[in-house]
């Protein structure tokens, strides 16, 4: 991959519920975490990440996001990390929080639902057909938008 791949971000957001979802998809969106609906992570554009998201198409959406829509996610849904950065002896240091501007905020973001709502064909059939699910593209940006 080159340089440009590695500084793109992707926003994914979890469309469906917790109920009845299969153990191994449940355990990615746990690693990604999406723990409930409506929650919003910024990954970076790897193949790790595009693959766990690809496994749990089903159940999220996701795009390319833009360094404005970013900013505003992380001011008006941003939430402080409290816990302590290393363990109790100093050791080891946690990857919970993101540092923007010397302020520590968690990786996920908790959205309301969208204005308007997710699609006319609603949180069960892919973007494509006119639904919820799967890659939107820069369309991401305007149902963060509308979520936030």
């Amino acid at each position: 991959m080159d340089k440009e791949t590695n500084n793109q971000k992707i926003a994914v957001v979890r469309v469906r519920g917790v109920t009845g979802v299969m153990h191994d998809i449940d355990e990615d969106l746990i690693k990604l975490r999406l723990y409930k609906k409506n929650y919003c992570v910024i990954v970076s554009k790897t193949a790790a990440y595009e693959g766990m998201v690809r496994k749990a198409k089903d159940y999220v959406t996701w795009g390319e996001i833009d360094e404005k829509t970013y900013n505003a996610l992380i001011e008006k849904r941003g939430r402080d990390y409290k816990d302590d950065v290393s363990g109790k002896k100093g050791k080891i240091k946690s990857n919970k929080f993101i540092d923007v501007g010397g302020k520590k905020i968690k990786k996920f973001f908790r959205l309301n639902s969208p204005k308007k709502g997710y699609g006319r064909k609603g949180v069960k059939v892919s973007f494509s057909n006119g639904g919820a699910l799967g890659y939107r593209g820069d369309k991401i940006q305007d149902l963060i938008e509308r979520m936030i």
